[in-house]
């Protein structure tokens, strides 16, 4: 069991009347890419956001390496050093340069040394492409190089996995790819992620396993095989069969 990061153990998540997630369980374990394909409202995004802490969950647990992480215990910014996220909107700070965006989070949080800061920013730069910009402030971007940014921030922090919320939902069609291509880099490095997508191809390309949502709850859960090219659940064959006819107009 020492190669499980995350436990998710039935997650529930209200907004006053309407429950959004409904008894959610799965596991993440180390170098897993799991990929969550949904249509829009299915809760997706709200779970990541009780994975970050950033929405509070209304009943379950979340256990980080044994460790329920909605415990008042548990530091949030110290736990986000370890689970990272990249957000749709890229959410740079946008008074300060591609560089100090970079090192801003490991001086504070993780009480780096200027020079460390720099040097690790910079290895992830370099990393997403994005070394020749780091006196640019994020007005001076394209949405696709401030995703980049956004991940090299992420990485930046040598978080032990990494939570994307759809990154390339923001960008125009000819900046997803690069975005992507920085993605699947990731996925070959071995660094454990969980991707909120309308990306199928990416989905079923990079993924070790495929989590379909609807309606707040779970439907299917498999390798990319079994979800796109097998699918039990009729939700699921429904979903896929609205998305590839979409996709093929």
């Amino acid at each position: 069991m020492n190669d499980v990061i995350i436990e998710v153990k039935h997650l529930s998540k209200r907004f006053g009347s309407n429950t959004v997630l409904r008894d959610i369980d799965f596991t993440v374990r180390r170098g897993d890419v799991i990929s969550i394909i949904g249509a829009s409202g299915s809760g997706k995004s709200t779970l990541l956001r009780c994975m970050n802490l950033l929405e509070t969950p209304s009943a379950g647990e979340i256990l980080y390496h044994g460790v329920n992480i909605l415990s008042r215990d548990v530091k949030a910014p110290e736990y986000r050093s370890h689970v990272g996220m990249v957000f749709q909107s890229f959410n740079l700070f946008n008074n300060m340069t591609v560089l100090k965006n970079c090192t801003t989070g490991q001086r504070t949080v993780l009480r780096k040394s200027a020079g460390e800061a720099k040097a690790n920013a910079m290895k992830y730069l370099e990393h997403v492409g994005m070394a020749p910009f780091v006196n640019a402030k994020p007005k001076q971007l394209s949405g696709g190089q401030k995703q980049r940014v956004a991940i090299a921030r992420a990485l930046a922090m040598d978080p032990e996995i990494l939570l994307f919320d759809e990154p390339t939902s923001a960008l125009d069609p000819e900046m997803v790819g690069e975005v992507l291509a920085v993605m699947k880099s990731l996925t070959e490095s071995g660094m454990t992620m969980i991707v909120v997508t309308h990306e199928m191809a990416f989905a079923k390309d990079v993924s070790t396993r495929v989590i379909y949502m609807n309606n707040g709850v779970i439907c299917e859960e498999g390798t990319p095989a079994e979800i796109f090219d097998d699918p039990r659940k009729e939700e699921t064959k429904a979903f896929l069969s609205r998305f590839r006819n979409t996709s093929n107009e």
